[in-house]
């Protein structure tokens, strides 16, 4: 008889180490551990949380963040590398699984920054990464958009997790691709961002858009959002002197955790630091599917066709087969240590 997973998530909301990745591992670390204390078996962090979010592309123009720029290059990190493997070890230690939102910096380019997800296995295992597809409006000032490479589902014994970060979770084909695939559990990596339109609210609009992946899928969705640190407006207030009024906005992050009927499960937190817990039943989700089922009965495969270019994006092809990068990974074990 089939029997699907229950366990605990939790949703982490806070601020990085900014531009401090060692520091921010640290944290990261810690907070697993916290979650793992409170009996969480999947704790899911915000988007790019090593080492931050690269605010100045939306304060100044883009000479003055150039600078800005090169210090978040710097402070990027590589997957798989040390900052990785402190989150490991917390992983290993907890037996939790761990997705973590961080600024990866390619092997190849000095110019090239990924929005990356690193999905971490109990054991400590590189599960795989997930690079954002497009950055968002100013975002490309930044980042570097990944490949289909990474648009997958991962089979765990929490149920099969997948993930998106921020703007692409408006993406419909991105989610669909990760439904497709049989996803139940998501992960929905955000940054609390106040310096929106006057008219937007970040924190309803970031609860809408888990709110619809849940409802079209039937599935849970857990939302990670930052918060921006008196040391992040400190910060920014070197690139802009109106810097404080423009990032004290509220409203402006949300986390919590969305079942398959597209409600808010226990708790959500907006604005302030801390750790949102939901108890999954994934057996939830069977029932909602007799209604909607848009990766089964619900859809017409004989009129749409959705495919999907997995091919791994590289500069080079090189004639003799070797690889040169790969986006997406089989599982990296934990170094003995």
């Amino acid at each position: 008889m089939l029997k699907l997973p229950r366990f605990r998530a939790a949703a982490v909301q806070a601020s990085p180490v900014y531009l401090n990745p060692g520091a921010t591992a640290d944290k990261a670390a810690s907070l697993v551990r916290e979650a793992a204390t409170n009996g969480a078996k999947l704790v899911a962090f915000p988007e790019v949380f090593v080492p931050g979010y690269p605010y100045w592309n939306w304060i100044t123009d883009p000479v003055t963040g150039s600078a800005w720029f090169e210090k978040l290059a710097k402070a990027s990190v590589l997957v798989p590398g040390p900052e990785i493997d402190v989150v490991r070890k917390a992983a290993r230690d907890c037996a939790c699984y761990v997705v973590l939102g961080v600024n990866e910096r390619s092997p190849l380019s000095l110019g090239a920054i990924y929005n990356t997800m690193v999905f971490i296995g109990p054991d400590g295992a590189l599960l795989g990464k997930h690079r954002k597809l497009v950055p968002t409006w100013a975002e490309k000032l930044t980042w570097t958009g990944g490949d289909g490479s990474s648009l997958r589902v991962y089979d765990t014994e929490i149920g099969r997790l997948g993930g998106l970060a921020c703007g692409e979770n408006t993406n419909t084909l991105a989610r669909f691709a990760l439904l497709g695939q049989g996803e139940l559990v998501h992960v929905a990596s955000y940054i609390s961002l106040p310096v929106a339109p006057p008219d937007y609210d970040m924190a309803e609009a970031i609860k809408l858009r888990a709110i619809a992946h849940s409802f079209e899928g039937k599935i849970f969705t857990i939302v990670s959002c930052s918060t921006v640190s008196e040391e992040i407006i400190k910060a920014m207030e070197t690139v802009v002197p109106d810097a404080r009024a423009r990032l004290q906005r509220k409203s402006s992050a949300f986390s919590g955790i969305i079942g398959p009927d597209g409600r808010v499960v226990g708790d959500a937190l907006i604005d302030d630091e801390g750790i949102i817990y939901a108890d999954i039943d994934l057996e939830r989700c069977i029932q909602p599917k007799q209604m909607h089922d848009i990766v089964g009965h619900y859809n017409r495969f004989d009129i749409f066709d959705l495919r999907v270019n997995r091919r791994p994006l590289a500069p080079l092809d090189l004639a003799d087969g070797d690889a040169i990068e790969q986006a997406s990974f089989a599982s990296i074990p934990p170094k003995s240590e």
